[in-house]
């Protein structure tokens, strides 16, 4: 590995869960990677001004604005840690510049679809995502000819068991409770509801170019299998470590080189089960939802995405229980009429993700 060239990299997001988990595998492995440019939201000003004063990029600000112009800066690699809708500008700012995009805002390939693969390369895209990362890796074992269907793993969250009566009642702090990773408030939601493994489903579907019936999801308690590749032959490959981002982190920043000791690997001296349970539809329906909104396309999956951001936040300050997030959702997908068949543009994507917007306070109003 002595032979690899350190990597310009810039990270937007930089203050949010992802982004300084980068930073941390930068401060780590300084002759790997060098920031050169650095953008956040603006919600910590301070700890954003203490990365700057540590990394010196050559460029960095905040707000939208200042992600959108960073990510089509001069670098071998864009991070995109930015949550949610608001990071499709700078995902196709990256790519139109040219940018090798280490995506870890998935939101930004749910919503643009056709539209940001159009703009990609082959290659350009790297997943950030546990998941997504564990079938890259997977898929090079074997050609695209021999994959049978891949298969995305699910901690079940926290409320794995439960029936969808005993949610009714769940409260944020609980919600929030994931039993095997931190991560930011509104994924960790997502995790509990497992609208995230259903964006997850979208989001392989665009990766990989794998129809939606040939995408399975199981439930894996203690994440250390993170995703697997069943094979035409019969045989399954699966990526696994301890539950970490570090690991798929720099795989986005290095790929497709590894970091060496970027996170301990699984400690095979002490006992330990797997185990896997299949999905629970009644009980977490947000899955079926989004494969039926990938399978309808267009601006469907943007509507799905945009509505339950709306709906986790109403949830987050007490206007929505738990239980009504996702079918909240799905009446705001049902109510959406995609466009006829037509190129996407990004104007039509926003329109889409206002509408839902509007449609999702509507109705919890």
């Amino acid at each position: 590995m002595g032979g690899v060239q350190r990597r310009d990299v810039v990270i937007l997001g930089s203050t949010g869960s992802i982004g300084t988990q980068a930073l941390d595998l930068v401060r780590a492995h300084p002759d790997r990677f060098r920031v050169v440019g650095l953008t956040a939201g603006g919600s910590n000003p301070a700890l954003f001004e203490a990365q700057v004063a540590e990394f010196a990029p050559a460029h960095h600000g905040l707000g939208e604005a200042a992600s959108n112009e960073l990510a089509a800066a001069e670098c071998d690699v864009v991070l995109n840690a930015i949550t949610g809708a608001v990071g499709l500008r700078p995902t196709l700012a990256a790519l139109d510049a040219g940018n090798t995009l280490a995506l870890a805002n998935k939101e930004s390939l749910i919503m643009g679809g056709p539209l940001v693969l159009d703009r990609a390369a082959p290659g350009q895209i790297v997943p950030v995502d546990s998941e997504h990362s564990a079938l890259a890796q997977c898929l090079r074992g074997g050609t695209a000819q021999e994959v049978r269907r891949l298969v995305l793993t699910a901690s079940g969250g926290p409320f794995r068991g439960r029936t969808r009566d005993q949610l009714a009642d769940v409260t944020v702090d609980e919600a929030l409770a994931h039993p095997t990773w931190a991560m930011g408030p509104v994924i960790t939601i997502n995790s509990a509801t497992l609208v995230n493994k259903g964006l997850e489903v979208i989001e392989a579907h665009l990766l990989f170019d794998i129809p939606f019936d040939r995408i399975a999801v199981v439930v894996h308690p203690t994440s250390v299998v993170h995703s697997m590749v069943e094979f035409v032959d019969g045989s399954t490959l699966a990526q696994a470590s301890p539950p970490t981002m570090l690991i798929p982190i720099a795989l986005g920043l290095g790929w497709p080189d590894r970091v060496p000791d970027a996170a301990p690997s699984v400690d095979w001296t002490t006992a330990q089960t797997w185990e896997f349970f299949p999905l629970d539809d009644e009980a977490f329906p947000a899955v079926a939802l989004a494969r039926a909104a990938g399978e309808r396309g267009s601006t469907a999956p943007a509507v799905y995405n945009a509505a339950n951001e709306v709906c986790v936040e109403a949830f987050r300050t007490g206007r929505l229980r738990f239980v009504d997030i996702v079918d909240t959702v799905n009446a705001v997908v049902t109510a959406h009429d995609v466009p006829s068949e037509q190129q996407l543009t990004v104007d039509d994507v926003l329109a889409a993700d206002a509408w839902a917007r509007d449609e999702a306070a509507r109705l919890i109003s």
